[in-house]
């Protein structure tokens, strides 16, 4: 009898302790025995869809990863939506994916990402690279920025460092800004206006926005070539590049060409042409280049593998993909039992690290989620883009 009393004692003992173990498991939203839920959305269509590669890039290295057998077990399932590049779209994506997911990667524009900064924070999400302007982060408080992970270049860094680079190196003296008229564009020409009062003789002579709805631009070209600039530097997509690289030919308007990072990438020959021929495009310092750096012909060699339609997009693809590794790095270092808070602690143990030995070094830290902020300078050559510079680091904003 003492002995039946003994074995139903354990048996209500399990009873009430297995369904706890259970339910703190379901607790971690978007994380089962076998699965990391990750979510995306991303223009796929829309004036900024050729961006959208980014993303299809970053599936295509989780499935990659997924094929190695996940990590600790798990296989990384990618939740992916298009938003067509308009922020309020975005944000809805976001917050219909909310209870599914366990981390978002990606969030690509800098609308977007202004708009659903504190979706993050508000639902104790984290976000592993988002790329748009990083000064909206730089006064975040502490407590929602622990969510938030990037390695973008800041656009204004960037357009002073190569409005002066042109000054010095290719004797620009009369500079102009053709922009996209809303924040991406705005800091950039911030920047190069930053740029001409530190240069004795230069002059900002024009300084040209257009809206992404846009697509008639010889309005724009004709006000460029009236500036009598020496130097345009663009801050558009690869569709508005093309399209005033096209009208500026029209009207015989032959300046020399320089632009932000977005459009660095070689698909802008088969938009415009040999038109692109000679054009000074920036890269980011956390990639290496396609063509020209082993490590990214490496890391091409298995994207393609994965989604043969990058192809003709190396350059964005590899940005895309190193969302991905990043993200990879630090679900790694969270170990099998996963949390948000273990992710965030093992995202900010990375220091001095290069995803599959590409760019400049990348370090996280409990005071650091601006973990690189650097250029690269190329230049457009028979159809491919070559750099011309080494990494060039800024300070990190927070």
């Amino acid at each position: 009898m003492k002995r039946t009393v003994f074995w139903v004692g354990i048996l209500i003992v399990v009873f009430l302790f297995a369904p706890a173990t259970v339910g703190a498991a379901d607790k971690v939203r978007g994380v089962t025995d076998d699965e990391i839920v990750i979510g995306m959305t991303t223009p796929l269509t829309g004036p900024a869809a050729l961006w959208g590669v980014t993303a299809l890039a970053a599936k295509a290295w989780a499935d990659h990863i997924n094929d190695q057998g996940g990590i600790h077990g798990r296989k990384l399932k990618i939740i992916l939506v298009d938003d067509g590049y308009n922020p309020a779209r975005a944000l809805a994506n976001l917050q219909q994916m909310k209870n599914k997911v366990f981390v978002v990667a990606g969030l690509l524009g800098t609308a977007v990402l202004h708009t659903t900064r504190d979706f993050f924070a508000e639902n104790k999400m984290p976000m592993v690279m988002g790329y748009g302007n990083t000064r909206i982060f730089a006064d975040y408080p502490k407590d929602k920025l622990r969510y938030l992970f990037l390695t973008y270049p800041d656009y204004e860094d960037e357009a002073d460092w190569i409005i002066k680079y042109a000054y010095r190196n290719l004797k620009g003296k009369k500079f102009a800004v053709f922009y996209q008229n809303d924040d991406y564009g705005k800091l950039g020409l911030v920047g190069v206006e930053k740029a001409v009062k530190d240069l004795p003789g230069t002059k900002l002579v024009a300084s040209i926005p257009y809206e992404v709805t846009e697509r008639s631009l010889s309005v724009h070209a004709l006000k460029l070539k009236e500036s009598g600039a020496d130097t345009l530097y663009m801050l558009p997509t690869p569709t508005h590049a093309a399209l005033i690289m096209k009208e500026m030919a029209k009207v015989g308007y032959k300046p020399t060409v320089m632009t932000s990072f977005p459009v660095g990438d070689p698909i802008m020959f088969k938009l415009a042409g040999k038109l692109w021929e000679g054009v000074y495009p920036a890269q980011v310092a956390h990639a290496d280049l396609p063509f020209f750096d082993t490590k990214a012909d490496q890391v091409i060699e298995i994207l393609l593998k994965y989604n043969p339609k990058i192809k003709g997009m190396e350059n964005l693809a590899i940005f895309g993909s190193i969302s991905m590794m990043h993200l990879v790095e630090g679900l790694k270092r969270a170990g099998r039992d996963l949390t948000v808070d273990k992710l965030i602690a093992a995202m900010e143990s990375i220091k001095d690290w290069k995803p599959e030995g590409m760019g400049s070094p990348v370090t996280y830290g409990p005071d650091r989620h601006h973990g690189l902020n650097g250029i690269r300078l190329s230049r457009a050559e028979n159809g491919r883009i070559k750099p011309i510079t080494g990494y060039i680091v800024f300070e990190s904003y927070f």
